[in-house]
């Protein structure tokens, strides 16, 4: 690289992330397949549009890898192109479920104030930012309800959801988490939106690989629509998917292009179409299983040591451990932690009462340290020394 000085910065990341512990749930580490794609020609191409339907000249060949990614995401999800359409062109996850909201519930269609016409998890629960948060323009141009967990079990109380949903009357309800540890009822949540008339979306950013490989309940037997991300689990790059229902797809595709976007990113789609390969194969589906057991055995020996993990375990890759009733912040775990190159990040627990500036816990995530090829005895060692440097 002819830039030395951005050269030598790349260098000491690959340093950092070589001598860490990465126990960040919403992170991983890519193939170098993956990586190629992302650094490849497509970042000169231009495609604004869709496959057979573009504004530019010379997309002959990007077609050819958009429609690859699409058939690939269907195989991968084991989905009928006749009943569902991909849309592999969203940046991320955030403009992702923006896009479905443009979609379904479009602006100046809002209720009365105190009405609320779109449902989701709270941020403060578990839910994520882009899930009606206040400070997201998610949360500044449609009016939410947000729905948590059960105070005493710390979690989802569908009974609890389906009295808010047959009060409000939402157009929309959407289920997925950041820092929601168990397994989510997609079924009873079905059966809730049908009550009610709404349309169900799925936000499975961060349990997608586990799904892909059979870790995780699938979604997709039950709801209209689902975004995911395509970097947690699904060990992808830093880009996005959503799947519709071919009744949405319309809908959805004009939000994305051109209602909130310009031309793709074409290297990212052609990294998704790697990743997604990759996720097909025999050893996907035991990195995804060890994910979950790699998570529960942390969480069970961190819990022999003291610790209090919410909701009491996980059935997934990721959870959380309430710090403070041990008398120490979220924000100091965390910087105790990476002082000694074990990566978390600082966490608000239900019901918290401190801030998410320094909540009262930290959240916990196994995909990256599995795909080291770390075990469960692997996890057994990461939390006694855990529980040293934080009882100190």
């Amino acid at each position: 690289m002819k830039d030395k000085e951005i050269e030598r910065i790349i260098k000491l990341e690959e340093k950092r992330q070589k001598g860490v512990v990465n126990l960040i749930a919403s992170e991983n580490y890519v193939s170098r397949d993956v990586l190629r794609a992302l650094g490849s020609v497509f970042t000169n191409k231009y495609a604004e549009g869709y496959p057979g339907a573009r504004y530019y000249g010379g997309n002959e060949i990007v077609d050819k890898i958009e429609n690859l990614v699409k058939t690939r995401a269907l195989k991968l999800f084991g989905l009928s192109s006749k009943n569902w359409n991909v849309n592999a062109q969203p940046y991320s996850g955030s403009p992702a479920n923006l896009a479905v909201y443009l979609a379904l519930v479009p602006l100046g269609q809002n209720p009365p104030a105190g009405r609320a016409r779109i449902m989701g998890m709270s941020l403060s629960m578990g839910g994520h930012l882009t899930h009606g948060h206040k400070v997201s323009v998610t949360g500044k141009l449609w009016n939410w309800i947000h729905f948590g967990v059960n105070k005493k079990t710390e979690l989802l109380d569908y009974g609890e959801i389906r009295k808010m949903a047959r009060r409000e009357k939402p157009k929309l309800i959407v289920a997925g988490f950041t820092a929601y540890s168990r397994v989510i009822d997609f079924k009873k949540l079905r059966k809730i939106c049908d009550e009610v008339k709404a349309i169900f979306m799925v936000d499975m950013s961060h349990f997608a690989g586990l799904v892909a490989g059979g870790a995780y309940p699938s979604p997709f037997p039950y709801a209209d629509i689902i975004t995911t991300t395509t970097h947690k689990t699904l060990r992808g790059p830093r880009a996005a998917i959503i799947f519709s229902k071919k009744e949405f797809s319309q809908a959805v595709d004009k939000a994305v292009f051109p209602g909130l976007q310009g031309g793709p990113h074409v290297n990212q789609i052609a990294a998704i179409a790697v990743c997604l390969k990759e996720a097909m194969s025999p050893a996907f589906k035991k990195y995804a299983k060890q994910i979950v057991k790699n998570a529960r055995a942390l969480a069970r020996e961190l819990q022999k040591r003291g610790w209090r993990i919410i909701s009491g375990g996980t059935d997934s890759h990721l959870f959380l451990v309430d710090t403070w009733a041990r008398g120490l912040s979220g924000k100091t775990a965390q910087e105790l932690l990476e002082a000694e190159k074990i990566i978390v990040n600082k966490n608000t627990i239900p019901f918290d009462n401190r801030s998410p500036f320094d909540p009262s816990g930290i959240r916990i995530g196994t995909a990256a340290v599995t795909t080291q090829g770390m075990k469960e005895k692997d996890m057994l060692k990461i939390a006694e020394r855990i529980d040293k440097i934080l009882s100190k």
